[in-house]
């Protein structure tokens, strides 16, 4: 009786994905951290878990240790959605200059 109730647990509890929340990009529950966001800051920055628990004190650190299984099982699509993203801001920053700079120079 024991392993059903096991079984019904969901496999990622602290991850949700609703249309309404960050376009549909998976988030940690009942916030608006997505996923990649999680992802980049431990794969691409190096930051260890407790680093991010401490740079997002509102999350746990089975949070983002859930975050980050969701994402290593769902690489592939989740790596592209950043690829997409970073080509996306690559290019609006071509097309629209920085106020900083303007302003600065």
């Amino acid at each position: 009786m024991l392993k059903t109730a096991i079984n019904k647990r969901p496999k990622h509890p602290y991850i949700s994905i609703n249309p309404k929340i960050s376009r549909g990009s998976p988030v940690i529950s009942g916030t608006r951290v997505r996923v990649i966001d999680i992802a980049i800051e431990y794969d691409r920055l190096g930051l260890t878990p407790d680093q991010i628990v401490d740079a997002h004190p509102h999350l746990t650190l089975e949070e983002v240790h859930d975050a980050l299984s969701y994402y290593y099982e769902n690489r592939e699509a989740l790596d592209e959605k950043i690829r997409k993203e970073k080509e996306f801001i690559e290019k609006i920053a071509k097309e629209t200059p920085s106020i900083l700079k303007r302003n600065s120079g």
